[in-house]
């Protein structure tokens, strides 16, 4: 057995599509310091902020994390910390990052959580331009974290081109050196400086790097896996081309998924989408016992609405 979960999970080839964290908006806000595996109430963080922001974002679609940057520095002497704080949206056709500073994070218990996730940033803070990446860099939630990604988040840094800052937890410790790029909320796993350029560059231009995609957190895991796998099948890269309108049970004893996936030209189709554990066992994080990792697979994709012409959908090879 392979010494780290990242190391058995790459051993394993265990596929990314469908295991990005899931948040239509992601509310970020600065904490340096160490960071215990519990950020939001382990941190220089005032525990009942943390607690309090957790428990306002139940159910609102928003996700609270901490960040720092990469380069820790010192404050100089007698100058107050401010903590800046992002609000980022992820839906297709409606992201956007805002950013502001807050003397206190206390003040952010003063925002509705519930129209920030539904995409209303009510003129919080400034618009920014420029892609925000955040590398997952937690050493106390999963040594892998720590490891692969903490080095990647300052060789990133280094290289300037998108602003970049660690984070507490994006879930998938296994996919380390995993990553968020907002607004569009893609996440992706076992990520080099190199594959991150190509990420960005294809961002810029609107379009979806495939390549260690995990998918796009405004889903559900089984819509990030159907989405990912009509990409594949129709070479469709533009950004806000694909939306998954509908995440429905299965019929029948096999269970799984059907989720209807829309393009914005008027095609849709129905992605079929089954969860099977996998061969090999392999731990989830660091230190857990192995065991057979659920795994989500495209076993077909049929069109609903398609041009004048088109023949039947086939499955993905590749998903």
């Amino acid at each position: 057995m392979n010494s780290t979960c990242a190391a058995s999970s790459l051993a394993t080839a265990e596929p990314l599509a469908g295991t990005a964290a899931t948040a239509t908006t992601w509310l970020l806000v600065e904490q340096p310091g160490p960071w215990g595996a519990k950020a939001l109430t382990e941190s220089r963080l005032a525990p009942e902020t943390g607690a309090a922001l957790e428990a306002a974002a139940a159910g609102t679609g928003v996700r609270p994390a901490l960040i720092r940057r990469p380069a820790r520095r010192r404050l100089p002497a007698g100058e107050a910390p401010r903590h800046r704080v992002y609000a980022a949206h992820t839906a297709p056709g409606n992201a956007w990052v805002r950013a502001a500073e807050v003397a206190d994070p206390r003040e952010l218990l003063g925002l509705d959580l519930a129209r920030l996730g539904a995409g209303h940033h009510e003129g919080f803070g400034r618009a920014v331009a420029e892609p925000l990446v955040l590398v997952c860099a937690n050493g106390r939630r999963d040594r892998c974290c720590a490891l692969l990604g903490r080095p990647l988040a300052a060789e990133l840094a280094e290289a300037g081109g998108a602003e970049v800052w660690e984070t507490t937890h994006l879930g998938g410790h296994r996919f380390a050196p995993t990553l968020l790029v907002l607004p569009h909320g893609y996440a992706y796993g076992r990520m080099t400086a190199a594959a991150l350029k190509g990420v960005l560059d294809a961002l810029r231009e609107g379009r979806v790097a495939p390549e260690g995609c995990r998918g796009r957190s405004c889903w559900e895991r089984p819509g990030q896996a159907a989405e990912l796998a009509v990409r594949d099948m129709t070479g469709e890269e533009a950004v806000d081309a694909l939306r998954v309108t509908a995440t429905e049970p299965a019929e029948g004893a096999g269970g799984g998924w059907e989720v209807t996936v829309a393009h914005a030209d008027g095609r849709a189709w129905r992605a079929a989408v089954a969860e099977h554990p996998a061969a090999v066992a392999t731990p989830a994080s660091c230190g857990a016992e192995p065991r057979r990792q659920p795994r989500l697979t495209v076993t077909g994709i049929v069109p609903l609405r398609c041009r004048s012409g088109s023949g039947p959908a086939s499955p993905p090879n590749s998903r």
